[in-house]
């Protein structure tokens, strides 16, 4: 099976959209960190992730030419994960901020 990988690279200079490929076996649905770390080696970034909830990379090497790279979609065909915004935000502002004991 394949997924698509669609991802934002940060640069000073602007932000970048590019698409990774990643064969995923039968039993699999989604990629896992370890699969797109080794995607963007391929691809010539080394990184490291910094954000799991946002999906955010960072570069491991302290001199690279980007800031960030945030995966945006995982598209294997049959479903799509895609961060929704509005969602996360609606959800933010109606669960309470601070969490006490019933």
């Amino acid at each position: 099976m394949e997924c698509i990988v669609h991802f934002d690279v940060h640069h000073e200079e602007g932000i970048k959209s590019l698409r990774g490929l990643i064969f995923l076996q039968d039993d699999k649905k989604i990629p896992s960190e370890s699969d797109l770390l080794q995607m963007f080696e391929e691809m010539g970034y080394k990184l490291r992730l910094d954000d799991r909830d946002k999906m955010i990379f960072v570069p491991s090497e302290p001199r690279s030419d980007f800031d960030w790279v945030r995966i945006r979609e995982l598209d294997t065909g049959d479903k799509t994960y895609k961060e929704d915004g509005e969602l996360r935000s609606v959800i933010g502002n109606l669960m309470p901020q601070k969490f006490r004991p019933i």
